[in-house]
């Protein structure tokens, strides 16, 4: 069927063109005319996920709605994309947050709003694109390019120190993508193609592997970020936009795990199973030591943003924990359990993190000097009830609330770890203490504190569009909370083929439909 044949060129492109036609109307056409645009393009390209995920086949493991067009014949670089049980529901998330931040743009950018609205629709195509590549030349372009939309996002619509943060967030995410890239010519070099398939059971000398380990390392590890190289989110997640934090946590984030299974796992599987200890006590200080720095916080952006570091050690921690459990128990389903609960920790996050931002955003916008510090909030609740209602929801999915988006990862990790090792397992599971001590302790003094003063007294409750994005995405929190069949069984035939590359010495007798 040909739309089946060009649906994943149409996510990717239909925003960028969205972009452009919002730019060529400007702010001169009227400020609701860029955002009826921005709005009708993100409600498109989520409506175009139906026939996607209704037209895969999630007993499958190979590339479904597969798209491969000779692009540079020099070089054998081909315009070629396709989706996988994993790539898909990132691909839905990406679409779904998309649309969050459009609509939550329309109310908070007041300056620049066609030019806010290109931005993010850019960004939106770009990361679909790095979602669905299967050319490798093709993932680095869409890797660097959804950089220079959330740069100028940072630089344009931040706060006082958006320059420094703007430029750190680039040279980080930029300088460790060179790495990558030669590590993607190296293995142009030894195949004779960027077909990322190709790569997969290349049986690589160790000394090679190790290398290309460190150089996807890099990347991978700035975009998550990992300990110790994480010192550039909390500064880009202050000083962005509401917007921009919103897809730095819910998607930017996700990108650098998903490199991980998509390039280091099942690429050198030999580093990976020789290097896990390392990626496991890195995880591990994620956890544990950035959660502590969390407690300590006063600007509530910057508690969540360091939340958001401990809550992906949780992802990365799932990746690398596969090779211990095979090594230590030979359980397969234990396997399975902590490669599919990174994934729907990844998407967890997304509901929980986006939201809190949200909603830092909504109370920023409120205060006449836009203050994020938490002394200067108290009352809340009695000024905005129903802001308190649905902030809460997200505060205890972030603590891992039994019937939330947020429990269903970190318990899947959680066991798989314990199953391994006790220890492992014990120290993962001092987050749920700790993300409850920071998260509680700053929706109690916000929300239910002594009234701080008149400004806050004043300030109006939530309505309109921020109604209806809370709306969504508790719907998502509780959707994935009670219920998360859907998203597994997407997820199982993807993994448990991930898990026969990503093993060294793959047993015969690993099933590849899941458990």
């Amino acid at each position: 069927m040909f739309f089946n044949s060009i649906i994943l060129t149409l996510l990717i492109w239909f925003p960028v063109l969205g972009a452009v036609l919002a730019l060529l109307i400007g702010d001169s056409g009227g400020k609701n005319s860029a955002r009826t645009i921005g709005i009708l393009v993100a409600v498109g390209n989520l409506l175009l996920c139906i026939p996607l995920y209704l037209g895969f086949d999630t007993s499958s493991y190979a590339m479904q709605f597969v798209e491969d067009h000779l692009w540079i014949r020099a070089y054998q670089v081909h315009y070629a994309l396709g989706v996988d049980g994993i790539s898909l529901a990132m691909i839905i998330l990406t679409n779904f947050t998309g649309l969050l931040v459009i609509l939550a743009g329309c109310q908070a950018i007041k300056t620049h709003i066609s030019q806010y609205i290109a931005a993010f629709l850019i960004m939106q195509g770009m990361m679909i694109g790095v979602f669905a590549a299967t050319d490798a030349i093709l993932f680095y372009v869409f890797w660097e390019g959804m950089l220079i939309p959330m740069y100028l996002s940072i630089g344009m619509w931040g706060s006082a120190n958006r320059s420094y943060a703007s430029i750190k967030f680039f040279l980080y995410t930029f300088l460790g993508s060179i790495l990558m890239l030669v590590g993607f010519l190296y293995l142009y070099i030894h195949t004779g193609t960027f077909d990322i398939r190709h790569y997969y059971g290349l049986g690589l000398s160790p000394h090679v592997q190790i290398l290309l380990f460190f150089a996807f390392l890099f990347a991978f590890a700035v975009k998550v970020p990992m300990w110790p190289l994480h010192t550039w989110l909390p500064d880009a997640h202050t000083e962005a936009p509401a917007g921009g934090s919103v897809v730095l946590a819910a998607l930017m984030l996700k990108l650098g795990v998903y490199g991980f299974l998509r390039f280091s796992m099942p690429i050198v599987p030999q580093a990976c199973e020789q290097l896990a200890w390392m990626m496991i006590i890195l995880s591990l200080i994620a956890i544990v030591y950035i959660g502590l720095v969390a407690i300590v916080q006063t600007d509530m952006k910057k508690l969540i943003a360091y939340s958001s570091i401990a809550h992906m050690g949780f992802a990365t921690l799932g990746c690398f924990m596969v090779y211990d459990i095979i090594r230590h128990t030979h359980n397969y389903l234990d396997a399975y359990m902590s490669l599919e609960g990174a994934v729907v920790q990844m998407i967890a996050h997304a509901f929980g993190s986006g939201a809190m931002f949200l909603g830092v955003g909504m109370l920023a916008d409120r205060f006449y000097n836009h203050s994020r510090n938490i002394r200067d909030y108290g009352g809340v609740a009695h000024s905005m009830p129903i802001f308190a209602a649905f902030y809460m929801v997200f505060a205890m999915s972030n603590v891992g609330l039994p019937g939330t988006a947020g429990f269903v990862g970190e318990f899947m990790v959680i066991m798989s770890a314990f199953h391994a090792h006790f220890f492992i397992g014990f120290i993962a599971a001092l987050t749920l203490v700790l993300s409850a001590s920071y998260t509680l302790w700053m929706y109690r003094r916000v929300f239910f504190g002594p009234v701080a003063n008149t400004h806050v007294a004043a300030m109006s409750d939530m309505h309109g569009l921020e109604t209806i994005n809370y709306i969504l995405l508790a719907i998502g929190v509780f959707a994935l909370g009670l219920y998360p069949a859907p998203i597994l069984n997407l997820l199982h035939a993807t993994v448990g083929h991930l898990l026969l590359q990503s093993l060294p010495i793959a047993p015969m007798a690993l099933p590849v439909t899941g458990v």
